[in-house]
């Protein structure tokens, strides 16, 4: 069979499952689906500080980083962006990487060698998942935030054990057992490494973050934060002490061989932060919303509990949940259907995103919508 062969034989496979994926563009519905939390990637007061800080540098090269970090793409800008996220995740040094995904497969493809473990939630992202293949480690799964499948799995491992979760899981929207996870992780001796992808910009006082929230920062090894979720950019950090910073400059591929950020990303990297620091009435507009919503669906057996931004109906099968996102669309609402293999089959969701700019009106009447509907 010719690869054209093989390539249309699975696109086949997926539009009899029902999961086949195309690119749509949805406009005029109220937005219950995007990562954009707090508002920040429409907020017109943060786009204007981006501007003004962009005209406020006199730079020879404004457009592009013309290369890599460790060629020509350093810069002040750069270490300056870098200095304040450290201040700000309160961490010796932070790395910047252009996504969560690549700063994901950086750390997980770069730290574990052969002979070590990488041992981690069965539903931690795909990027860290891709990571963790690229390494020569040795990986175990546990079940999701099950301690004792995790004590078990642990007592496996061999050499250096890296532990791998999500603060916030993108799937479920609950919560990783934080300090029961380091408890045991620290008795092995291991590295902990937590994605903070969903949890940056919701979680804290500031918005710092679960782990940061919970006070356990001393504790975590390694911080990825996305940027791409609540705070309306591009890119992501990885906050750790600095010999971590320094091995990772020297041999994680996916900070290597890119080209670095353009200086509009920096600038919008610190403005977007800056913000963040004094927007506790937006995170507070957001918990709002969040506990409205989750009031409304915590009847329903298929709702799994969650005090985050991400909010799960688990209903199961493609076709059901295709049909109930559609119906609801129609009512105007952005809602999307998660189908497998996104997640695992019988697992089919609808997945909500609240955010601090839905109003009341709206969480009440989409909470209707569902019921009548579901």
């Amino acid at each position: 069979m010719s690869y054209r062969e093989k390539i249309i034989q699975k696109l086949q496979d997926r539009r009899s499952e029902n999961s086949f994926r195309t690119l749509v563009v949805r406009e005029g519905l109220v937005d219950f689906f995007s990562n954009d939390y707090l508002g920040f990637a429409r907020n017109k007061e943060l786009h204007r500080a981006i501007l003004d800080k962009d005209a406020a540098y006199n730079l020879e090269v404004s457009n592009g980083s013309t290369g890599s970090r460790l060629l020509s793409g350093n810069s002040t800008l750069a270490e300056q962006t870098e200095a304040y996220l450290a201040g700000f995740f309160q961490t010796e040094k932070a790395l910047l990487f252009n996504s969560g995904y690549n700063a994901n497969v950086g750390v997980l493809s770069a730290l574990p060698q052969k002979g070590d473990t990488i041992l981690y939630d069965e539903l931690i992202h795909a990027s860290l998942k891709d990571g963790a293949r690229l390494s020569f480690a040795d990986r175990i799964s546990f079940r999701h935030n099950d301690l004792n499948d995790f004590e078990k799995k642990i007592q496996r491992a061999k050499g250096n054990i890296f532990v791998v979760v999500e603060s916030i899981y993108s799937m479920d929207g609950d919560q990783a057992p934080l300090k029961e996870i380091i408890q045991l992780s620290k008795s092995f001796n291991a590295c902990i490494i937590v994605d903070e992808a969903h949890s940056t910009g919701t979680c804290g006082e500031h918005g710092q973050g679960l782990v940061l929230a919970e006070g356990l920062q001393k504790d975590v090894d390694i911080r990825i934060h996305t940027f791409g979720k609540a705070m309306g950019i591009h890119g992501a950090c990885v906050a750790a002490e600095k010999i971590v910073i320094d091995y990772l400059i020297n041999f994680s591929r996916s900070f290597i061989y890119t080209t670095a950020f353009s200086p509009h990303s920096f600038f919008s990297v610190q403005a977007a932060f800056e913000k963040l620091y004094h927007s506790q009435s937006i995170i507070n507009a957001l918990n709002k919303n969040i506990q409205l919503f989750s009031e409304g669906l915590k009847e329903y057996d298929a709702y799994i509990p969650s005090t985050s931004s991400i909010q799960v109906l688990k209903l199961g099968g493609n076709d059901r949940v295709k049909d109930l996102a559609g119906t609801i669309q129609q009512q105007g609402f952005d809602v999307r259907p998660i189908l497998s293999p996104t997640v695992k089959k019988g697992e089919e969701r609808l997945r909500f995103c609240i955010h601090a700019f839905n109003t009341e009106a709206q969480v009440n009447e989409l909470l209707r919508c569902i019921k009548k509907h579901l």
